[in-house]
């Protein structure tokens, strides 16, 4: 008896994704466990193994196909010399859509030309502006009953008002203020593509990684209710002991960066800050009991954020090394789910690409993120009310105030700094 392969969901926020690559192919026999195909999920590209035995029957999903959606058939296994019947094949062939044709040397759709803003009927031609024509059918009103007064003829935004003035609102705002500012309505990409009709451009495909970013990004700063705390550290001493370690390690090639640093510090002030070691469950508040530390790292298509477990009883060292193997892992997509699944803290440090300080997106359920900026030279007035010049970094908190208050959120900036402050409290 034939039995479907079904598309899996290899992570939580799985709705659909890219069929790869075919490890097997037709007529081949399979046992469970087999690794059968390779597939890009919104985190990574896995591997899938086989559940049951048998023969490949038929492939219905070919290589490189992309949305295909969660439970549904990619191919068929079939018992010895058991046939797949005619009717039964078009009955399981499942129809997507195909891969969009791409640039081979840019890897973006063709280069769309300009429309020169041309509404095209099996009758005649209407030239109208996109705001004209968004009016209109907002409004219902037909364009081929008006005349424009544009240039050439054009309909504009004023010749669709002009057809019933009282069913528009003088005090409305325009309907590119309306829908793009309030999001109270959703803008199609059709409309968002009329803008840039009479333009040229390049459409460039979503990737799940990129769209799963965007819609988790969204929500997050649409029904999390965010609040910022800044500071700024003198990280001099941080800087020297950094640099007394590495002399030690130099011979090991593994080097600390002010990252793993980072890591540690903010490890230990969950611990010193318990309350604050905690995620929103919508109807409860979890606090966790051991620091587990998301440390965003940068992609071809989007991030990741890998987490580093039981970061608090971590060596500097081991840190360092763990956190250099989940960032390969992340940029070649070979993150297993339990590699960036849970934590209750993020790390988002933009130092490195020259920024001074910046505010970052809470990563739900998390209660909070540190948001690092680049190390500076400032001048500061030191413990002798002198004024000197130091290496000043940018510290930004943004914390759920569902799971964090101010007094709270203050106190865990507070210990983050301290050890930042002074290293030597990591090493003990």
């Amino acid at each position: 008896m034939s039995v479907n392969i079904l598309m899996p969901a290899l992570s939580p926020t799985m709705e659909e994704g890219t069929l790869t690559k075919w490890l097997v192919k037709e007529g081949d026999r399979i046992q469970s466990g087999d690794l059968i195909a390779e597939i890009e999920t919104d985190k990574a590209t896995m591997e899938f193994e086989a559940v049951d035995e048998g023969i490949i029957g038929k492939i219905l999903i070919s290589e490189g196909s992309e949305g295909v959606k969660v439970n549904s058939p990619i191919a068929v296994i079939l018992d010895e010399g058991e046939e797949l019947e005619a009717n039964e094949e078009a009955n399981q062939t499942i129809p997507v859509e195909p891969k969009k044709q791409k640039n081979a040397s840019e890897g973006v759709i063709e280069t769309k030309k300009p429309s020169n803003n041309v509404i095209q009927t099996s009758h005649t031609r209407i030239f109208a502006t996109p705001l004209a024509r968004r009016l209109a059918k907002e409004k219902g009103v037909d364009l081929d009953s008006i005349t424009g007064s544009g240039p050439h003829g054009r309909i504009v935004k004023n010749d669709i008002l002009d057809v019933n003035p009282t069913n528009f609102d003088d005090n409305q705002e325009s309907l590119e203020g309306s829908t793009l500012r309030t999001g109270v309505k959703q803008v199609s990409s059709s409309s968002i593509m009329d803008l840039y009709s009479d333009r040229e451009f390049k459409e460039i495909p979503l990737s799940s990684m990129r769209r799963t970013v965007a819609t988790r990004l969204t929500e997050a700063k649409q029904n999390v209710p965010h609040f910022y705390l800044r500071k700024e550290i003198v990280i001099d001493e941080l800087l020297r002991v950094r640099a007394r370690i590495n002399a030690h390690l130099a011979e090991k090639s593994n080097k600390l960066s002010i990252n793993d640093f980072i890591i540690k510090a903010c490890a230990l002030a969950l611990q010193t800050v318990p309350m604050a070691n905690a995620v929103w469950a919508e109807d409860k508040i979890l606090q966790l009991k051991s620091s587990d530390i998301a440390v965003a790292v940068s992609v071809e298509d989007g991030l990741f954020t890998p987490v580093i477990r039981d970061a608090d009883v971590k060596s500097l060292s081991n840190l360092s090394k763990e956190m250099k193997e989940l960032a390969e892992k992340a940029r070649s997509k070979k993150l297993m789910p339990n590699e960036y699944q849970g934590g209750s803290f993020s790390i988002s440090n933009l130092g490195m690409f020259g920024v001074d300080n910046f505010d970052a997106v809470i990563n739900p359920p998390h209660g909070a993120i540190l948001a690092v900026g680049r190390g500076v030279k400032k001048p500061v007035v030191n413990e002798n009310e002198t004024i000197t010049v130091a290496n000043v970094m940018s510290l930004t908190l943004s914390a759920d105030h569902r799971v964090i208050d101010g007094a709270l959120g203050a106190e865990l900036l507070q210990s983050i700094s301290k050890y930042l402050g002074d290293p030597v409290l990591m090493l003990t």
